[in-house]
């Protein structure tokens, strides 16, 4: 429990004293779809399937940080980080060492408590290196969406 509340004052106080680029209204949006959907994934691999789970295997109190305020900021800091103004291989290069960072991240989670608060079934560290980039390209997506969709709002009001 220890690595988790840490990671969460951490994450949370880089993401919002580091943010240059994101509106409230982003970070409400990018908080509220990362919960959904990390809860939606959740519920599929971890609860469904039991790929691995946070503390211990169901739904309990302290998985539920993990669950709502632990991924949010972490998003923030790849999307105000991200350099959407750069080449393309520039950009893959970033979320290479993304996702190379969260599978190092993810690595010491795996510590025994009080450090480490996250455990494996039959998910593995390959699968995440999968994963990640896809997840991680979903999350763009989404705020480039909600960039133009503010756009539209700020062009036409009515």
């Amino acid at each position: 429990m220890i690595g988790l509340i840490i990671a969460i004052i951490l994450f949370n106080l880089i993401a919002f004293k580091t943010n240059k680029r994101l509106t409230a209204n982003q970070i409400v949006h990018i908080w509220a779809f990362t919960i959904a959907f990390q809860m939606l994934f959740d519920l599929i691999v971890e609860f469904k399937f039991h790929g691995y789970w946070y503390f211990y295997k169901g739904v309990d109190w302290k998985g539920l940080l993990a669950h709502t305020v632990l991924i949010p900021p972490v998003n923030m800091m790849f999307l105000n980080w991200f350099p959407f103004n750069k080449s393309i291989r520039q950009k893959i290069t970033y979320l290479f060492f993304w996702v190379m960072g969260i599978l190092m991240y993810e690595t010491i989670t795996l510590l025994p408590e009080p450090w480490g608060f996250f455990h494996y079934g039959w998910w593995k560290l390959w699968h995440a290196a999968i994963v990640d980039p896809v997840l991680l390209l979903i999350l763009l997506g989404y705020y480039k969406w909600v960039c133009k969709l503010e756009n539209q709002l700020l062009e036409n009001p009515n």
